[in-house]
């Protein structure tokens, strides 16, 4: 059995570490994907070719009619910027009045953008036009926010006032796949990001089985269908009246691979096909050990889906070493206080009081951090609390999790490598 070499992105550097045993099962990683050739004349011929429905939205649109274009929030790399000039133009060529366009921030629970994350959200050119025109959705601010229906599975749906009662909705962003949603984009745009915080807390609800305390598994990343919060998503969208989406996928160096317009449900699964495609990653075993790299999350609730995606590729009883400075710490103290509560059942009863984002993360992690070591600028205090194992260094990281294992006798493990866990996602197969 001789040494690998590895080496793995962490911060803006890439480190190495020597696997003293083991077989190396590949490197799990985001499809390699060109960005689109003459961009604005590919972003407007998705435009002017809608999915799904028999008019693009230039022909939709009647002089005169207010238009509210969904953009979002500054936590999320889009490259909306790049397909707004297309869209604004279009619109005003078909007489639409700069004065009846406004923009609005998709923020869900998370907070507003500041005025420089607006201008790159927008873009100079947008931004410069549209300032004051541009609105950050505020979820808890009951004189903006409108009823729209009541879903089946009994989500009352308030919306953002501005959204709702526009002439005209279109909705844009960026298409991912989603630890509990199925996949970013699409309808994840009004709800959660222009709605209530009640709506969002009824919804997120859905996350937990109704009888059991554990996480339904119908709630599943890359799942639409039968996926109980994602059909109550679009359930909740369709109260309003989306009349357009405009959806990019992006590659790994977040450059636009394609642009997909049109109907909210049609150009949304056609968008889904080339995300998974492009993020997904088919495995016929899970290994001993998941070396994960999320080198630009800033923070340890932003580094989440690279552990959650981590615990795909491990076996049970196996280790993940995640490497993530993480430089703003845990992500708030709305998480920490989740986390503070200590076990998974008691994290659940929360839940079932008050549903929250941050709750059901802290949920997640507390589940798949015990079998991880954390290399990061986090302080142990805080990987402590997340329920990770504090490690001095990468070297350190392998040395304890090749122990770990050669204590059950595995002294030969599998590996996966992750560079880009964050955005890649495995997905064992039969």
């Amino acid at each position: 059995m001789s040494a690998i070499e590895i080496s793995i992105p962490y911060g803006s550097e890439l480190i190495s570490a020597e696997l003293p045993a083991g077989r190396l099962l590949g490197t799990l990683d985001v499809t390699d994907t060109p960005g689109i050739a003459d961009r604005d004349r590919a972003i407007r011929e998705a435009i002017e070719n809608p999915i799904g429905l028999e008019k693009n939205i230039f022909e939709i649109v009647n002089p005169g009619e207010t238009i509210a274009i969904v953009v979002p929030d500054s936590f999320r790399t889009t490259r909306i910027e790049q397909v707004l000039p297309v869209l604004v133009d279009g619109l005003i060529d078909v007489g639409i009045s700069e004065p009846d366009i406004s923009f609005i921030y998709a923020t869900g629970t998370h907070r507003g953008p500041t005025p420089d994350e607006e201008r790159k959200i927008l873009g100079d050119e947008i931004y410069e036009r549209f300032k004051d025109q541009a609105y950050a959705h505020d979820p808890r601010d009951q004189d903006n926010l409108v009823y729209a229906g009541t879903t089946s599975r009994g989500t009352r749906v308030h919306l953002n006032r501005r959204v709702h009662d526009a002439d005209r909705i279109i909705a844009t962003g960026a298409v991912v796949l989603h630890y509990f949603g199925g996949y970013g984009g699409g309808r994840k745009s009004i709800v959660p990001g222009v709605a209530s915080i009640t709506s969002i807390a009824s919804n997120h609800s859905m996350n937990l089985h109704p009888t059991r305390d554990e996480i339904d598994p119908a709630v599943r990343i890359g799942g639409l269908e039968g996926n109980p919060v994602a059909e109550d998503m679009l359930e909740a969208t369709q109260q309003s009246h989306v009349d357009y989406i405009v959806n990019t996928v992006l590659n790994r160096d977040s450059e636009i691979a394609a642009v997909f317009a049109g109907d909210l449900v049609a150009a949304h699964l056609e968008a889904t096909k080339l995300a998974h495609r492009q993020f997904a990653a088919d495995i016929s075993e899970q290994a001993d050990i998941v070396i994960a790299a999320s080198p630009a999350t800033q923070n340890f609730v932003q580094t989440h889906k690279a552990l959650f995606n981590a615990y795909q590729a491990v076996k049970p009883d196996g280790r993940i070493i995640l490497l993530a400075p993480c430089p703003e710490g845990l992500g708030g103290d709305q998480f920490a206080k989740w986390l503070r509560l200590g076990s998974r059942e008691a994290i659940i009863a929360g839940l079932r009081k008050e549903s929250e984002i941050n709750g059901q993360t802290a949920l997640s992690t507390i589940q798949k951090a015990p079998i991880t070591y954390v290399v990061t600028e986090m302080s142990d205090d805080e990987v402590a609390m997340m329920r990770g194992r504090t490690t001095e260094s990468f070297d350190d990281a392998v040395h304890k999790a090749f122990a770990d294992l050669a204590e059950g006798g595995r002294t030969n493990p599998t590996v996966y490598l992750m560079p880009s866990a964050a955005y890649t996602v495995p997905f064992l197969t039969d």
